[in-house]
């Protein structure tokens, strides 16, 4: 799979889409909230499991880049010791960036109670609030950080264009063992063929990856 076989120009099929990007928009509010409430429970128990398990603040920050190269800072359950970004070492390949792989299944600043909430994607479910807030969707390419943006080719790019998302075909296909070019082959395929509907049928699919939990470490 190679993103130059996808020959769109995302600008302008946003642009026709735009009553669609504002129904999404509708879904991602209505359906955001709905799940802050009913998860509330959920995230009080997750809470006190990570405070158990280890030292240090509960819900970890990050500062992604979202639409428009903006950046942010997203919201996750922490699953790693508190010092874990300062024990990375990202070893980024520019001339081999289709074959990046952002997470490793050896990581050993995973906790006990992170390497769960990873398999089962409960780590994720703090991003409703960035939903609710505006800089993320529900459905849209994942989230990059910094230093990998800034190596991007330009291609790569067009992923930036739309708010990036909890889920997407890139996270029903494999999640995070797959490479990087491969997922922006996904996200711009994603663009291309935007719908709303076509964000419930991936909603409902994430729903059975995560049950299989596949790809997720």
């Amino acid at each position: 799979m190679d993103v130059n076989d996808i020959q769109i120009n995302v600008k302008t099929d946003i642009k026709d889409k735009k009553i669609q990007f504002i129904m999404k928009r509708i879904l991602d509010i209505l359906l955001s909230l709905i799940g802050i409430i009913i998860l509330t429970p959920v995230y009080l128990i997750i809470i006190i499991l990570i405070k158990t398990d280890s030292k240090g603040p509960a819900i970890f920050t990050q500062t992604r880049v979202g639409k428009d190269n903006k950046p942010f800072k997203i919201y996750k359950f922490r699953t790693m010791v508190v010092d874990a970004e300062s024990r990375q070492e990202l070893a980024i390949d520019t001339q081999n960036i289709e074959n990046f792989v952002f997470q490793s299944k050896s990581d050993n600043r995973i906790t006990k109670i992170g390497a769960f909430l990873r398999r089962t994607s409960l780590d994720e479910i703090p991003q409703l609030f960035n939903v609710l807030m505006g800089n993320m969707s529900l459905v849209g390419p994942r989230p990059e950080i910094p230093d990998v943006v800034n190596v991007y080719p330009e291609k790569y790019r067009e992923r930036l264009l739309v708010l990036p998302g909890i889920t997407g075909i890139a996270q029903i296909s494999g999640r995070g063992e797959i490479e990087l070019g491969r997922t922006v082959y996904y996200d711009l395929t994603y663009i291309k063929n935007f719908s709303v509907l076509l964000d419930i049928k991936i909603l409902f699919q994430t729903v059975f990856s995560v049950f299989k939990k596949e790809g997720a470490f």
